[in-house]
C-alpha cells in the first residue's frame, strides 16, 4: 500500500490511499471550445497529452501517451423550430461544496458511494463542457456515485493544497480504503470517467 500526496491525507486521518494520478495536460483552449459550441453541428479531435503518474513504495514512474478526445456538439432546432440546447442548468445534481463540505463527506468514511469532486472556475471554458457530462453522468450515477464541483476561485487554497494546477481536475475517491484515489486534469471524456467509477472505485 502506498500513501497519496499530504493534501489528501489531510482528509483522513489514519487513513493511507495509494494514488493514480491521469493528466491531461493540453486541451483545446476556451476560445475554440467555444466556437465549437455556436456551430451547427461540428465534431473535432482536441489533441491531449496523457500522463500516467503512479507512486509505488516512494518512488514515481510516469509515462507520456498521446490520446485523441472526439467532441460532438449537437446544436440543430428541433422540428418545431425551437433551438435544442446541449447544455442543462449548473447546478441541477452537481452541487457546488465548499472545502469543508468535501472534508466532512470523506472524514470517516461517511459516503458509501465513490465521490467525484470537479474543481472547476466559471471562466474555463473546457469546464463547462465538463459541467455538461458530469451533469448527465449524475443522473446515469444517481444511486451509485455522488458528485460534487467546487469553484477554485472561491475556493484558492484548497485547490492550491489540493495540488490543482490546471482545469477543470477531477478527484475520485473510493469508500473502500484499499482503493486507489485518482486524479485526473483537463477535459475528459464521459467514458473514461464511467470506466474509473466502474473498474476502479
Amino acid at each position: 500500500m502506498t500513501t497519496v500526496v499530504a493534501p489528501l491525507a489531510l482528509f483522513s486521518p489514519g487513513r493511507t490511499y495509494s494514488n493514480l494520478f491521469l493528466y491531461f495536460s493540453s486541451c483545446l483552449p476556451p476560445p475554440l471550445f467555444n466556437n465549437v459550441a455556436i456551430s451547427k453541428k461540428k465534431s473535432t479531435r482536441a489533441p491531449s497529452s496523457l500522463s500516467v503518474l503512479h507512486t509505488a513504495n516512494g518512488a514515481a514512474t510516469s509515462r507520456r501517451l498521446d490520446v485523441d478526445v472526439d467532441v460532438d456538439v449537437d446544436d440543430e432546432e428541433d422540428e418545431d423550430g425551437t433551438r435544442s440546447e446541449n447544455y442543462l442548468r449548473e447546478d441541477y445534481l452537481v452541487k457546488k461544496v465548499s472545502a469543508k463540505d468535501v472534508h466532512d463527506l470523506l472524514k470517516g468514511g461517511k459516503t458509501t458511494v465513490p465521490l467525484i469532486v470537479d474543481f472547476y472556475a466559471t471562466w474555463c471554458g473546457p469546464c463547462i463542457l465538463m459541467a455538461q457530462d458530469l451533469e448527465l453522468l449524475a443522473v446515469e450515477y444517481e444511486t451509485s456515485a455522488l458528485f460534487v464541483k467546487v469553484d477554485t476561485d472561491e475556493e484558492h487554497e484548497f485547490a492550491r493544497n489540493m495540488q490543482v494546477r490546471g482545469l477543470p481536475t477531477l478527484y475520485f475517491f473510493s469508500p473502500d480504503p484499499n482503493k486507489d484515489a485518482i486524479r485526473t486534469e483537463g477535459l475528459v471524456p464521459p467514458e473514461m470517467i464511467k470506466n474509473i467509477i466502474d473498474n476502479e472505485m
